[in-house]
């Protein structure tokens, strides 16, 4: 039997019981959960960053929406009120669709 001590999505146990295999399970204190969300993070980052194709790179994306989400809820906040806050900053600095690459910015004293 793999191990795998990893942080899974809520539903991969039925899913797994679906499937009649025997797993063993538990549940993270809220420190755990965490640490174990931002290791996550990283792992499906390095996942977009290996994707080939644009499907891979989106199913990829949508995990890390949902670990961000997650995150989110971790600090207090709802989905909601973070997208909320990402189209402020967007009305008010703009995003990152225009590819500005800033050089330096000279000081004149």
């Amino acid at each position: 039997m793999p191990t795998y001590n990893k942080l899974v999505r809520d539903l991969i146990p039925q899913i797994i019981e679906r499937n009649q295999k025997a797993f063993s399970i538990r549940t993270l204190t809220d420190e755990e959960w965490i640490t174990e969300l931002k290791t996550k993070f990283h792992e499906e980052w390095d996942e977009y960053l290996s994707a080939s194709t644009s499907k891979e790179q989106t199913e990829e994306l949508a995990d890390l929406l949902e670990i961000i989400f997650t995150l989110a809820q971790a600090a207090g906040t709802n989905q909601e009120e973070l997208l909320r806050i990402a189209v402020k900053k967007r009305a008010e600095r703009g995003g990152f669709s225009q590819k500005v690459y800033l050089i330096e910015v000279t000081d004149d004293e």
